[in-house]
């Protein structure tokens, strides 16, 4: 007997970080199946732009909620309204599965089968970034998220490196695989690359470490442009720091128009399960400076220079010499753009599709 997509799919997405961007690449992508996708959007209301982002997407339906994710402070009076909701969701939507893009709601009583995405979680970054067990405020965390992760018919994480790190901290899983992110080639476009290095993110995220990139700037042989706000979001303190240019928030047209000009992209990551922003840069051909973690290595191979997060020095001697080599600077933008090919929103939606039919297939024990 053939088996069939889903036709309808009710899945959970936050609006303040790359499950955003992950969220509609898989949506886009389903659509060639003719699987609709409810999305209930949690974490803060949409901006301009989400809005607009979601206008081209046919097979698309928004439910936003202001509803606390489970890493933010004190969450869990919102994280108990959410499961509420969602369920009613469920009632209303008649989804055939559940994909959950947050942990703690996989243990819910859903009566469908159960997807359920570690993208990244509080206990691993912890020992990425602070090199040590998050400490005991973060235990009814766990505990939720190990019951979520638990219940769960499928465990999916975008890297092999963030599986074992989930079973580790939260397993044994029912089931559980990789599927590896992606995004749209057609959203990037090669230009003509310019003598400046570009990154992307927060100053003040420990664990995308762009500080240690922007204390160095000064010591490098070309700006650096980074897209983000230069003043601290508690203090309001600005930053400023020689040869660095802070370019605020920038639409996703911007972004892709500052790819395409910079020779270099450079993200000393300590903590980073994917790397959704490492892939829109390979994939506008930039060579590619990152921090050596276990995720980045597997995503990358040797299309990428590796970096220790904690040693400024090695970063900026690894970017000077990028500088200073043409050829080199060109081979490994060839390869990223090259490897960037592996990691498109096609595949991520056959791979997801591919355990999608698998479940509604298989009966589920109720």
């Amino acid at each position: 007997m053939e088996a069939h997509h889903p036709s309808k799919i009710l899945m959970t997405s936050d609006t303040v970080g790359g499950v955003w961007t992950y969220t509609l690449e898989l949506v886009r992508a389903l659509a060639p199946f003719g699987t609709q996708v409810a999305v209930a959007t949690m974490g803060s209301p949409l901006s301009q732009e989400q809005r607009r982002d979601i206008e081209s997407i046919p097979n698309l339906t928004i439910y936003e909620s202001e509803y606390k994710l489970e890493w933010m402070d004190e969450p869990w009076k919102d994280v108990e309204k959410a499961g509420e909701w969602l369920l009613q969701l469920r009632d209303e939507v008649q989804p055939d599965l559940i994909h959950l893009n947050g942990m703690v709601h996989g243990s819910l009583n859903w009566g469908k089968p159960v997807v359920v995405v570690v993208h990244s979680c509080v206990m691993s970054w912890w020992r990425a970034v602070k090199d040590e067990e998050a400490p005991k405020e973060w235990n009814k965390y766990k505990e939720l998220v190990t019951k979520g992760l638990q219940a769960a018919d499928v465990v999916v994480a975008p890297t092999q490196a963030m599986m074992h790190q989930a079973d580790e901290l939260y397993g044994p899983f029912k089931n559980s695989t990789v599927i590896y992110n992606g995004r749209g080639q057609h959203h990037f476009q090669f230009g003509r690359k310019e003598p400046f290095i570009f990154s992307m993110g927060r100053v003040w995220d420990e664990a995308k470490n762009i500080s240690m990139l922007a204390h160095i700037a000064s010591e490098l042989q070309w700006p650096v442009y980074i897209a983000g706000e230069d003043k601290h979001p508690s203090t309001g303190e600005t930053i400023e720091l020689e040869n660095v240019h802070f370019l605020g928030q920038l639409s996703n047209k911007e972004v892709s128009d500052w790819l395409s000009r910079a020779s270099i992209y450079a993200l000393p990551a300590k903590y980073e399960p994917f790397g959704l922003t490492i892939l829109e840069a390979a994939m506008s051909g930039c060579a590619l400076v990152i921090g050596k973690t276990e995720s980045q290595a597997e995503v990358w191979g040797n299309a990428a220079k590796y970096v220790n997060p904690q040693d400024a020095d090695d970063l900026r001697d690894t970017i000077n010499s990028l500088i200073e080599d043409e050829f080199c600077r060109n081979i490994m933008a060839c390869r990223s753009v090259k490897r960037s090919h592996g990691y498109t929103s096609d595949q991520m939606a056959q791979d997801y599709g591919h355990i999608y039919r698998q479940l509604i297939n298989t009966p589920v024990a109720v």
